[in-house]
């Protein structure tokens, strides 16, 4: 399942590969979401999502968010907003990360968004660097949380919106959370837990 709907959105589902190992994924509750089966068997060509999307202009957005995180297919994310961008220019582009990409390239990919992307949504996820390893296992370790969050920085002088997540499992402090957002001049916003 390469494409899927949610409410108004149509969303890319491109790997299934990850930094994190969060305790609340989604991935930890079964296949997929929302009736769709998001495993992928191989991860998709950009000619095969391209095909996929089809004409787009009765969605609000489309979102580059599935089983994985998107951007450890950076090449792929530019390619096919260059083509949506080009193609069906009044629709907006949204990625969800993780916001670890700056770390897994070893260098500031938020440029290489710029004209791109429209919105782009950090998962933060906690208040702080040992909250957040102890919360989403990142292979990176407590450095993580700081890349995040320059990450977010950089982000802001490419891409028009950019906002901070956080999903309100037990123990995360949101207040907190939502000072960070604040300090960095980003919007935030609270992600609701379903637990199965």
């Amino acid at each position: 399942m390469i494409v899927y709907k949610l409410g108004e959105s149509l969303y890319l589902n491109i790997t299934n590969r990850c930094t994190n190992d969060c305790d609340f994924c989604i991935r930890k509750n079964g296949p997929g979401v929302g009736g769709y089966n998001l495993w992928l068997e191989k991860e998709p060509t950009t000619k095969e999502i391209i095909e996929a999307i089809g004409d787009p202009t009765g969605y609000k957005e489309v979102v580059f968010c599935g089983y994985g995180e998107p951007l450890m297919r950076l090449q792929v994310v530019i390619d096919v907003a260059k083509h949506l961008k080009k193609t069906y220019p009044n629709i907006p582009i949204r990625i969800n990360t993780n916001g670890q990409a700056n770390m897994i390239y070893g260098e500031d990919i938020t440029l290489q968004l710029e004209g791109l992307i429209d919105v782009i949504s950090i998962s933060l996820n906690a208040e702080n660097a040992e909250k957040y390893n102890d919360l989403c296992h990142p292979e990176y370790g407590e450095d993580a949380f700081y890349s995040i969050l320059e990450f977010a920085r950089k982000a802001k002088n490419h891409i028009p919106r950019v906002v901070l997540s956080v999903v309100d499992v037990p123990g995360i402090d949101i207040q907190k959370c939502a000072e960070l957002a604040e300090k960095l001049g980003v919007e935030f916003r609270v992600r609701s837990y379903e637990k199965r």
